[in-house]
């Protein structure tokens, strides 16, 4: 099940949740949200109003209550960076601000000057701790704040900084995680082209890792770090600009596109 929020300019009863079926979305006709659908598991097929996907603006699927990201955990992004391999997950938080729409318009604030993407796998947390779904989302990153203050809560937690979606693939459609191809594209020009098979640290040690500390409530993003090809990897170093346009893609999830503004 790809479980989406959207809205239709036609329709005066504001964001709905849905259900994604092929190039159409299905309204939920209880009023249920993608959060609720989280919580409770429930995976009934939606019933309501059917609209054409073409037809509806996608939004963030939810506001999620916190973002965990890790840092330096694909082994040829790493290497890339010049880091050494750490010993254990590197964990940071975005704000709930920080989430914005798999098509929405990223603004990068004025105190940033060098803008950067990273296309991640990300999880979705359910009930009890388990991973209800999976999704794309983009670390936008201000590296020269990441290089001048140490720690990441400026530089990748502005407002607007993690667009994801397009929708919520429910876990029991995608078996293989640990093994999707994930791409991104600046302005059409392919810069990222990985598999998650090359992650340092599995899903499952991520889980354990951030659970050990942390309740993973509902709706929580654990974003599992990046491939190699991102903007301060290349020589020389390539940054974003306004009127760039990003598009991120993970194989069985689908893709998110973001205008820098």
């Amino acid at each position: 099940m790809k479980l989406a929020t959207f809205n239709n300019s036609q329709d005066r009863l504001g964001p709905r949740a849905g259900e994604v079926r092929g190039s159409s979305i299905v309204a939920f006709d209880n009023g249920a949200t993608v959060l609720d659908r989280l919580s409770s598991g429930d995976r009934t097929p939606a019933d309501g109003e059917t609209f054409e996907l073409h037809s509806v603006e996608l939004l963030a699927p939810h506001r999620p209550p916190v973002i965990f990201c890790i840092g330096w955990n694909y082994l040829a992004h790493i290497k890339e960076t010049g880091r050494e391999v750490p010993d254990s997950p590197l964990v940071f938080l975005k704000p709930p601000a920080a989430a914005t729409g798999p098509y929405a318009t990223v603004h990068c604030p004025k105190v940033v000057r060098r803008l950067d993407y990273e296309v991640e796998l990300t999880m979705v947390m359910g009930a009890n701790g388990e991973v209800a779904g999976y999704t794309v989302a983009n670390d936008v990153s201000g590296r020269d704040l990441q290089k001048r203050e140490g720690q990441w809560t400026r530089a990748k937690g502005a407002d607007g900084f993690c667009p994801f979606g397009p929708w919520i693939t429910t876990a029991d459609e995608v078996p293989a995680p640990d093994n999707l191809f994930l791409r991104s594209w600046v302005n059409g020009e392919l810069r990222q082209d990985g598999r998650t098979n090359d992650l340092l640290f599995s899903l499952d040690q991520l889980l354990e890792h951030i659970s050990a500390a942390c309740t993973l409530e509902p709706g929580a993003l654990i974003l599992t770090g990046t491939p190699s090809g991102v903007g301060v990897g290349m020589d020389p170093m390539q940054f974003l600009k306004a009127g760039d346009v990003v598009r991120m893609e993970i194989e069985s999830l689908g893709v998110i596109e973001n205008t820098i503004g």
